[in-house]
């Protein structure tokens, strides 16, 4: 018995599959999932387990993920979050996650945080944090807050941190902070991001949770709306391979290849670029909440 599961979001390979698909996919091998927690600043998932292989995503620190499959350094894994599956470099996972009590208690607001080895901003970073990285706080002094780093702490400073449950409400505003930002395939950060990377980025800020690609967005987020209604601040306009944040009925905030960066342009330009490029304009209008 086999179902027509999306490999992007089930683990499922030509060779292996995860256990809970047991009965509903035929697998010469099946295996556990094993729990583990992303442990560095940005790790990158891959569609092979190689350097060089495509960039599918990106995963942040204190992210929960599924563990398949480990093998000549890379793992096999889903997300926990949005439940996408890739390679990503075994040596940036922690697998000991039943001693982080609790996991996380932060986030990161800032587009982009430093992560200090002490309280001060003049000394080298350990490393750097992206958009929506959690973290564990230990302390705080002054104007940093001490958090739980491998196997010792770092220091952030703390007004780039929210405590989880605390959102950023106006996703909208959330992504012009990303304006001029580059164009990156798969990427998730100010240090380059694709289209439905940044609404994801953005809506996780806010508190709202959705899928990794455009059309698994265009298919389950939100509430659809009619094409020919305006739109209103905060509406995600769907195209193919792409979608765009309403500033207001004419204008988006987007990042395309076209730019190769986050820019705001007039819809009206947007569809007769996509239009002219696919055959086809708006396929879809979503609202995950309407900002007016």
């Amino acid at each position: 018995m086999s179902e027509d599961l999306d490999p992007r979001l089930h683990p499922l390979r030509h060779d292996l599959a995860g256990a809970e698909l047991k009965g509903r996919v035929q697998s010469p091998r099946f295996a556990e999932a094993r729990p583990a927690q992303v442990a560095v600043g940005t790790l990158d998932l891959r569609r092979a387990p190689a350097p060089d292989a495509m960039l599918v995503s990106q995963l942040f620190h204190g992210d929960e993920v599924r563990v398949y499959e480990t093998e000549d350094g890379w793992a096999w894994l889903q997300h926990a979050g949005d439940g996408y599956m890739g390679y990503a470099e075994a040596a940036a996972l922690r697998e000991d996650v039943d001693t982080l009590s609790p996991p996380t208690s932060h986030w990161v607001r800032a587009p982009r945080s430093f992560v200090f080895p002490a309280p001060d901003e003049k000394l080298p970073p350990l490393d750097a944090l992206p958009m929506t990285a959690r973290v564990r706080v230990l302390s705080r002094q002054e104007k940093y807050s001490e958090i739980a780093w491998g196997d010792g702490s770092g220091w952030v400073p703390s007004n780039h941190l929210l405590a989880v449950g605390e959102i950023v409400e106006d996703f909208v505003a959330t992504a012009l902070a990303f304006i001029g930002m580059p164009y990156l395939w798969g990427g998730r950060t100010s240090l380059g991001l694709d289209c439905s990377g940044l609404v994801q980025v953005a809506l996780a800020a806010a508190g709202i949770p959705c899928l990794r690609d455009s059309d698994m967005q265009e298919a389950s987020l939100g509430e659809p709306r009619p094409l020919d209604e305006p739109a209103v601040r905060g509406d995600l306009f769907y195209m193919p391979g792409h979608v765009a944040i309403a500033l207001d009925a004419w204008r988006v905030v987007n990042v395309n290849a076209h730019d190769m960066m986050t820019s705001i342009e007039p819809l009206e330009d947007l569809v007769a670029r996509v239009r002219a490029e696919s055959g086809q304009g708006v396929t879809a209008i979503r609202r995950p909440r309407a900002l007016v």
